[in-house]
């Protein structure tokens, strides 16, 4: 697979290049290095790697190596990295010191999530202290959790854009809440471990993104909106359209990353999205325009009068006053960007 990310990868090493001395010539460990965000980090990181001269190395944990180097190939034999075969949960500990660790490892699976929530829970709970008893007994500094906006709880419908002080929360009685809840213990452990050990925890509440690796097929609906459109069909909204949802793009995702990383303060949550929220059935008819000509969408369902809107958009006023952090690929480019790449790349 050839590399067709250098306007995004030029884009974030233009906006993180005065970070980059802070690993120079050092080690970092990465958990979930091959999932959508995990991916994103080791592009970014490669390619800052080989421009900048970094001579540094990361350390890869991943389940299984095979499938991510069918997928990403050029990453695979890339010297900026090294590979270890492992569980969260139970991998053994690789030997030496790391500057950094930065844990993304979590499956975002409404799957899973539904399916067996015991293990959603263990394997983000136990990953989580797993991986920070790592950082504590190689000296790692600094630890970067890449958290959810579920954190949260079912967003008011009053309340148009979530605050990291908002005092929300998953639901405990339902099982569904697995993933928000055990995402609010991932960061109780980042501040236990902080207090007690020292380990500079920095945390990163994820909402949604677009953009290359992404999955198509999964319960992303603006992923489903694009694999429909790449196929020529007509764009399926499997609800009725009301749910507000805003979507960042992984150029800046990757971005926020790495500064909330090198510079974000320890144990205070930063928000990463982008602020412009958008209904489920404006983003399929934007997913359309994307497509020439332009697709019919087919919504499912009726609204229902009288049913608070759903919302989940997040505030970011933190990352944008504190880093300087601000969204640089609006969503029409995000999209343009992102079927690019799967029409030269896939299809």
């Amino acid at each position: 697979m050839v590399n067709h990310l250098h306007q995004d990868l030029d884009q974030i090493l233009e906006n993180t290049e005065h970070l980059w001395n802070d690993i120079r010539g050092g080690r970092i460990f990465i958990t979930g290095g091959t999932g959508f965000i995990g991916t994103w980090m080791l592009e970014s990181f490669a390619w800052a790697n080989e421009k900048l001269g970094l001579n540094a190395r990361a350390h890869v944990l991943t389940r299984n190596p095979e499938a991510f180097f069918a997928k990403a190939p050029h990453l695979a034999v890339s010297k900026s990295f090294r590979f270890h075969r492992g569980d969260i949960r139970t991998f053994e500990f690789p030997s030496g010191s790391f500057s950094h660790i930065i844990h993304a490892a979590t499956e975002a699976s409404a799957k899973l999530n539904a399916e067996n929530p015991l293990l959603m829970l263990d394997t983000i709970v136990e990953g989580t202290r797993r991986t920070l008893e790592f950082a504590r007994q190689c000296g790692t500094p600094s630890f970067l959790l890449t958290s959810s906006g579920a954190v949260y709880g079912k967003q008011r419908p009053e309340i148009t854009h979530i605050h990291e002080d908002y005092n929300g929360a998953p639901e405990p009685l339902c099982s569904s809440s697995a993933y928000g809840e055990g995402k609010r213990i991932a960061e109780l452990l980042c501040s236990i471990y902080s207090e007690k050990f020292g380990i500079e925890a920095k945390i990163a509440r994820c909402f949604a993104f677009i953009g290359p690796y992404l999955p198509l097929d999964t319960h992303f609906a603006i992923g489903n909106f694009v694999r429909d459109g790449l196929l020529g069909r007509s764009i399926q909204v499997l609800g009725n359209g009301v749910p507000y949802r805003s979507y960042l793009y992984a150029a800046d995702l990757s971005t926020w990353l790495w500064t909330i990383l090198f510079r974000g303060m320890t144990c205070r949550p930063y928000n990463v999205g982008s602020e412009r929220s958008i209904n489920i059935s404006d983003l399929a008819e934007t997913v359309s325009r994307c497509f020439q000509p332009s697709l019919p969408v087919r919504i499912a369902e009726k609204v229902v009068e009288g049913v608070p809107v759903p919302r989940y958009v997040p505030a970011t006023e933190r990352a944008q006053v504190e880093l300087s952090l601000k969204v640089r690929v609006d969503l029409e480019e995000a999209l343009s960007r992102t079927i690019r790449w799967h029409k030269r790349d896939k299809w």
